[in-house]
Formats: C-alpha cells, sequence, structure tokens
C-alpha cells in the first residue's frame, strides 16, 4: 500500500477487489502522468470519445491530451458550441466508444456515486457507450453509500454550484440546504452498484485529491 493510502487509512487493493466483485475495473495510478499513459493504452486512436463535466479531467490535463490525440473527441467545452450543439454532443455520447468521467463518490464497497444536475454526464455511464472510464482522486473514497450522499451535497455541490456561478443557497453557504431552488445541481442521484458487462466501467484512482 502507497503513502498516501496509508496516511489516510485507505485499503485501495481492497476496494479494487470490491469492484471487481461488482464486474467493475479498478486502476490505481500515482499521479497525472501515469494516468495519461493508463489512458493512451485504454482508448484507442481512431476511436470516438465523449466525455462528461470533470474538474479533475481538467486539472489531470486528460482533456487537452484528448484534444491533441488521434480520436474523435467529442469536445463539450468547445466555445464555438450553441445550445443545440451541445445538446448534440450529449445524444452522441450514447454511441461513444469511450465515454470519460469523474465521479463525486467512490465507496469501498466499490460502487460508484454521482450527484448530476441535467443527466448528461450520469446517462452514458448507465447505458450506450461500449467503455466507461472514470476517473476520481482518492480523496473521492468514502467508507459507504451514506457518506458519499454526504460528502457530495455537502462538500462537492456547493463548490461545484459556486464554479458554475449558480445563485443557488448552497453556492453562497457553502453547504446543502436541500433547496428547492431553479437553478439547483442536485437533480439526479444516481448510485451505480455493478454491471452486466464485466470491465464495461473502469474506476481510475488516481493517488491524489483531484476534483470536489
Amino acid at each position: 500500500m502507497d503513502l498516501y493510502s496509508q496516511k489516510n487509512g485507505l485499503d485501495i487493493p481492497l476496494l479494487i477487489k470490491h469492484l471487481k466483485r461488482n464486474n467493475l475495473a479498478g486502476y490505481l495510478v500515482q499521479d497525472k502522468d501515469e494516468l495519461l499513459e493508463l489512458l493512451r493504452r485504454l482508448i484507442a486512436d481512431g476511436t470516438t470519445v465523449g466525455c462528461g463535466d470533470s474538474v479533475t479531467l481538467e486539472q489531470t490535463g486528460v482533456f487537452e491530451d484528448l484534444r491533441k490525440r488521434d480520436v474523435s473527441f467529442l469536445d463539450k467545452y468547445d466555445p464555438s458550441l450553441t445550445r443545440g450543439g451541445k445538446r448534440e454532443i450529449y445524444l452522441k455520447n450514447f454511441s461513444a466508444d469511450t465515454f470519460i468521467t469523474g465521479a463525486n463518490a467512490i465507496t469501498m464497497d466499490g460502487k460508484i456515486f454521482n450527484i448530476d444536475g441535467n443527466g448528461s454526464r450520469v446517462a452514458p455511464m448507465l447505458y450506450g457507450p461500449e467503455q466507461v472510464i472514470v476517473v476520481a482522486g482518492t480523496n473521492k473514497i468514502t467508507e459507504d453509500v451514506e457518506a458519499a450522499v454526504k460528502r457530495t451535497r455537502q462538500i462537492a455541490a456547493p463548490l461545484d454550484a459556486k464554479r458554475l456561478n449558480k445563485s443557488t443557497p448552497c453556492a453562497a453557504l457553502g453547504r446543502c440546504i436541500d433547496c428547492g431552488h431553479r437553478e439547483r445541481i442536485c437533480n439526479d442521484f444516481v448510485l451505480i452498484t455493478g454491471q452486466f458487462i464485466k470491465d464495461r466501467i473502469k474506476v481510475i484512482l488516481v493517488n491524489e485529491e483531484l476534483g470536489y
């Protein structure tokens, strides 16, 4: 077990074992360079790659690397996209060879938890792309589902709402009050507990604190 995991009391090998039990593949990399190297092996040239909104993928340079690669990258961050163009990309994500995204939490028993605003990030995770790759810092690991929900609502969602310049109460307060605001981003609560297709979803844990 590595130093970060030891320091934070994380049994990463056990978590990866639980992912495998749930028909999910699990990997641990130490830093951005190892992450990009692994992604170049998992994502073949000439394929189509979609993505979900992710601070982690921005921080680690994944989006920038995909823009340089010989892949058809469905880049939702293209500044020239209209609202209709972005929706078209969201629909194309379902037929992508690979969909790559982050996660709000990964539980120690090998489950993936996310809260989404309009469903465009979680929907392709559930169905469509042949391969889904989830990248998360080890700060996203929680003991169980209850802790995953609490972490997402009280830590991740307020920070994300602030990043997106939302006028929700959480953006100002820094905590969730279960609001009914029109700009609320906590609309879809999705827990992935397993898959029919073995290793369709691959979880890559980066041994750093990343994202929210």
